[in-house]
């Protein structure tokens, strides 16, 4: 252990609030020379059944949703396993903190009492450096901004299940700067609240900040965001493309997937072909969780069918788990991985994660959750490590806002430039004639 300025003096939790009004964990860790992070754990409504687990205290109380137990073991047993730590080595303080919870999914300890600890660490390494963490992270020059993945529509468990389908999502595919990107995002937002409201189905604001709509069916909603895209003057497919947050898992299971806005059940090859067919009718450049977690024969399937140029990302299906990725990558399952550091527990196996699908030559989205604040920290990794698209939910709230903000003010010191066309699956994809 280290024993200079640099060293870990002390670490202190507090309970602090999310954006839905429960809970959550927020750390600081200081260092023996002044220098200090914090940072604030998210929380996540849709989950895979694999991911780490959150510390909660159950009972009445906040609905069970307390964390005063996750807040005494950073302030007890975390604290004290992490006096001395050099911060620099982080993979070092990571294994320390697995170990010491002791539990395959963190559930002892908690992991949002784990990831808030580890994301504060690598803040507070970063500030004995004296600069941000995303360039404490950055290993090379040539850093770029993540394209933007953006929700306009908000369904599934960040609606009351309004629609089944979770996120309906635009990306700025023909955008060639983040700040561009976020201009013509912001026009699609506009456009898809004037929309909403002219044909009455305008039913409030869902949990990541699109608007909770009222479709009679899913289908609707593909129509409803295209029709959007078009209304701001962009055009679909060239400029602007369609995302989709499947989340299958929240109404699949064991090959059958019950759709309840539509009144039917599908099985395994019916869901395929059902989305098989929205891909050919609208412009969907990328497609998350399109197969239940359960489904890994029918994801390879999927993925083998959309032909490598549409996205297909694994969330539930892989959890920010290295092993799940390689697993997936070996039976063809999946081109592109969702990293959630919470949904890990730790930064260096988020880190592992992200390295395992490149290994698999796949693309990789770093992305918030339901439950957020105004931490930032997800925005720092996405660029410090490089990964070419950052999902933080809408265009709306504080909570998404700071996040998308913040890589504004990066930008100024790194350029605003954003991944080319030809390194996503969409860039082989015919271009249609520009407006």
């Amino acid at each position: 252990m280290n024993k200079n300025k640099d060293a870990i003096a002390k670490v202190l939790a507090r309970r602090v609030w999310d954006s839905r009004g429960r809970p959550t964990i927020e750390v600081e860790v200081h260092l023996a020379g002044g220098a200090s992070g914090r940072a604030i754990a998210p929380a996540g409504a849709s989950k895979g059944a694999g991911e780490a687990v959150d510390l909660r205290d159950g009972g009445p109380r906040f609905g069970g949703f307390d964390v005063t137990r996750a807040i005494a073991g950073v302030n007890d047993e975390i604290a004290r396993i992490l006096q001395g730590f050099n911060p620099h080595n982080q993979s070092q303080i990571d294994g320390a903190l697995t170990a010491l919870d002791g539990t395959p999914d963190r559930s002892r300890l908690g992991a949002n009492a784990i990831v808030a600890t580890s994301m504060a660490v690598a803040h507070a390494a970063a500030a004995s450096r004296g600069m941000p963490l995303w360039q404490s992270l950055r290993a090379a020059p040539g850093a770029q901004l993540p394209l933007p993945e953006i929700q306009i529509f908000g369904g599934g468990a960040h609606a009351q299940r309004r629609v089944d389908i979770q996120d309906f999502m635009v990306i700025a595919i023909g955008a060639t700067e983040y700040a561009q990107a976020l201009e013509w995002t912001a026009e699609v937002y506009r456009a898809g609240g004037e929309l909403l409201a002219e044909a009455g189905r305008m039913s409030g604001v869902a949990d990541e900040g699109g608007y909770w709509p009222a479709f009679d069916s899913n289908e609707q909603g593909l129509e409803m965001l295209l029709r959007t895209i078009e209304r701001a003057g962009f055009v679909p497919g060239d400029e602007m493309g369609i995302a989709l947050d499947v989340a299958a898992s929240q109404f699949g299971r064991g090959g059958h997937y019950r759709l309840s806005r539509d009144g039917r059940e599908l099985d395994s090859d019916g869901m395929c072909e059902l989305l098989l067919n929205w891909l050919r009718r609208f412009p969907i450049v990328s497609i998350e969780d399109p197969l239940a977690e359960d489904d890994a024969a029918s994801f390879a399937g999927f993925t083998a069918a959309v032909g490598g140029t549409v996205q297909v990302v694994g969330d539930d299906f892989l959890v920010t788990n290295a092993k799940r990725i390689d697993d997936a990558a070996r039976d063809g399952a999946c081109n592109a991985a969702l990293i959630k550091p919470n949904q890990a527990g730790t930064l260096s196996e988020a880190e592992a994660a992200l390295t395992a699908a490149r290994s698999a030559g796949w693309g990789a989205i770093v992305s918030a959750r339901s439950g957020e604040s105004e931490d930032t920290t997800i925005v720092h990794l996405a660029i410090g490590w490089g990964v070419p698209q950052l999902k933080v939910g809408s265009f709306a709230r504080s909570e998404r806002t700071a996040k998308w903000n913040e890589a504004l003010r990066m930008a100024e010191t790194i350029g605003g430039k954003l991944p080319p066309r030809s390194s996503f699956p969409w860039g082989s994809k015919a271009r249609t004639t520009p407006r």
